[in-house]
């Protein structure tokens, strides 16, 4: 994938909702990168950064709020928007530290997580082709 155009992360350790996401991303003309996992997106960012990440919480290893802080570290310019199949007020409240773009429950709308990016990735967006493909 060339990472000179802006793409959007999907780090998330259940291989089905990474295929979900990836389906519809891409059928929304957004280039995307899947990874099962915190530790192998982090050690990807030196390839090049996406213009935003939606990062599972509940993920083995390195959960994606451990994940989310290391990258208001590494790579503050990096939008993270936040995904859970099991919100609780305290788990909101700590992805709130480092400011997600949004905090979302699955299943998630895809209208609404589509929106999400495209403001995430701002200017950087230009070259997606627009929302879903009929």
């Amino acid at each position: 994938m060339d990472t000179s155009l802006p793409w959007v992360a999907v780090v998330d350790d259940d291989d089905a909702i990474r295929r979900a996401l990836l389906r519809l991303l891409r059928s929304a003309g957004v280039p995307a990168q899947a990874y099962a996992g915190g530790a192998d997106f982090l050690a990807a960012l030196d390839g090049g950064r996406p213009c935003c990440v939606v990062l599972d919480v509940h993920m083995p290893g390195l959960s994606g709020l451990e994940v989310q802080a290391r990258l208001a570290a590494q790579a503050p310019e990096v939008g993270v928007i936040i995904l859970t199949g099991h919100p609780t007020p305290a788990e909101q409240a700590q992805a709130q530290q480092h400011r997600p773009l949004a905090y979302l429950s699955k299943p998630v709308n895809d209208q609404l997580l589509l929106d999400t990016i495209s403001l995430a990735c701002g200017q950087a967006a230009a070259p997606f082709t627009g929302g879903p493909r009929p």
